[in-house]
């Protein structure tokens, strides 16, 4: 049987998701890339740091899925965006790091989204 979160360890998960969101927004208004803003930008940064810092008071709840969630999304994302920065090397590579880069920065803003709608139903996330 699973714990309940404390009231300040579900605000701090939504945090974290609007810190997320914060640096991939910013990568869809500017010249940036959604992926690029998620993973270089100092909210992404201070909210992956605050997930492993807090880890541990989650365990045994539903944030704990959340929290898997949100370190997942930066580090599969910080590693399709090196492929793509490996295939940039390449002449040939060049367009289809620029479709990896987008379709990256997609999923990024889909695992946040679904992620905090997830957490308004008070729900754990998918094992992935």
């Amino acid at each position: 049987m699973q714990q309940s979160p404390s009231d300040n360890m579900v605000n701090l998960t939504y945090l974290i998701y609007g810190l997320h969101l914060f640096s991939a927004i910013t990568g869809v208004m500017t010249t940036a890339f959604i992926v690029t803003a998620f993973l270089s930008g100092w909210p992404s940064i201070l909210a992956v740091f605050l997930n492993y810092a807090r880890r541990d008071a989650v365990r045994g709840t539903y944030l704990e899925s959340h929290f898997r969630w949100q370190i997942r999304t930066f580090w599969f994302a910080l590693l399709w965006l090196l492929l793509g920065a490996v295939l940039v090397l390449t002449v040939i590579g060049i367009p289809l790091a620029w479709v990896i880069v987008v379709i990256v920065g997609l999923w990024v803003l889909y695992r946040m989204l679904r992620g905090v709608t997830r957490l308004m139903d008070r729900r754990g996330m998918p094992l992935d």
